[in-house]
């Protein structure tokens, strides 16, 4: 199993550094496409960058949840979900309320994560798909999928 399929996105990089980033440089990312761009699939099959905006924004508050479940429980047993199946409700938001929804509860996640101790980084928990893994690794998964969706929506204005 693979603890953190996003691991190659961020390679070396600190996953606290690009966490704190990601917001402003998603905001950038946007800004600098078309209204067009923004409606276009970035390729046959996958989503468009305001789908992959409220993707962000969805995954950030299922991360909220396991973050907190992860320093509040014992080795707790976090929920996997169907990515496919939470995308089939994008069309009901748009850019602007996906973007704020990540940024505030991406800030949120920030602020909780700057009071921590090391011994909170080592906590472990169970991914169903996943395996063992602690809150560091959901940390450098966060990360690495930011970085992914990031490099998706910046391609589109090349």
């Amino acid at each position: 199993m693979v603890s953190n399929p996003y691991a190659n996105y961020l390679g070396e990089q600190d996953a606290r550094v690009v966490l704190a980033a990601t917001p402003g440089l998603l905001h950038q990312a946007v800004c600098a496409l078309t209204p067009e761009q923004i409606a276009a699939p970035i390729g046959p099959g996958k989503w468009n960058p305001r789908e992959i905006v409220a993707h962000l924004a969805d995954c950030e508050l299922a991360f909220s949840f396991r973050l907190r479940q992860v320093l509040a429980e014992t080795d707790p047993d976090l929920q996997p979900f169907d990515q496919t199946a939470w995308a089939t409700r994008y069309a009901n938001y748009d850019l602007v309320a996906a973007l704020e929804l990540f940024r505030t509860a991406r800030g949120w996640n920030i602020k909780l994560i700057g009071g921590l101790s090391e011994a909170d980084f080592a906590r472990p928990a169970t991914h169903r798909e996943r395996g063992k893994i602690t809150f560091q690794t959901i940390l450098e998964t966060m990360a690495g999928h930011d970085l992914n969706h990031l490099a998706q929506i910046q391609s589109v204005a090349d």
